[in-house]
């Protein structure tokens, strides 16, 4: 499919969230002529990045599946993460 044509629908459906998918449509409908192929552009580039992500994800959950580590080197995040979400709590998002 990588090899594929982007069309309005392949874009609607890479996209995956309805929410996001709808955004596209109303944009790719309401934009003026001129400014249609920069409008399909930036969504090519939103549903290949999408695209790219699910791939990577479920690459990511087959290592998992199997019960092994992901390839690369991983920092754990964890401790700075809890700590944002204590901050956040505390005094709310900025």
């Amino acid at each position: 499919m990588s090899g594929d044509q982007w069309t309005i629908e392949r874009i609607r459906d890479a996209l995956g969230n309805p929410a996001l998918a709808q955004r596209f449509l109303s944009e790719i409908n309401k934009a003026p002529a001129h400014e249609l192929l920069t409008v399909f552009a930036k969504w090519e580039r939103i549903a290949k990045d999408t695209s790219a992500a699910v791939q990577r994800g479920r690459a990511l959950a087959e290592y998992d599946a199997r019960g092994e580590d992901p390839p690369g080197d991983w920092i754990d995040a964890t401790e700075r993460v809890q700590q944002d979400a204590e901050h956040i709590r505390a005094y709310g998002a900025a």
